[in-house]
């Protein structure tokens, strides 16, 4: 996550009283609810890459035997395999 994790729950509250403020929304929930729920999407959406990489490491464990003995660059097939995930799941970092 690129931001810290304490600037959601105000991120997400400057974006619903805006939203509300303007008339761009009119919410059919308590705003305090509403606020809960674009704290998770938000937070969804920022954690994308941290699970991407997560992913990533687990793939390369298996390869960690040659990647030790110097055979391959970690970082270069991290990177690597990275964005061939990054294009076959059309993800937008």
């Amino acid at each position: 996550m690129r931001i810290p994790k304490s600037w959601v729950p105000v991120i997400s509250q400057r974006i619903v009283d805006a939203l509300m403020k303007k008339d761009l929304i009119e919410p059919t929930i308590p705003a305090a609810r509403l606020v809960e729920e674009v704290e998770k999407l938000i937070t969804l959406e920022l954690t994308v890459e941290d699970r991407l990489n997560e992913e990533v490491r687990q793939m390369l464990r298996k390869y960690e035997g040659e990647i030790n003995k110097g055979r391959m660059d970690y970082r270069k097939l991290f990177d690597m395999t990275k964005m061939k995930l990054v294009r076959e799941r059309n993800i937008i970092l």
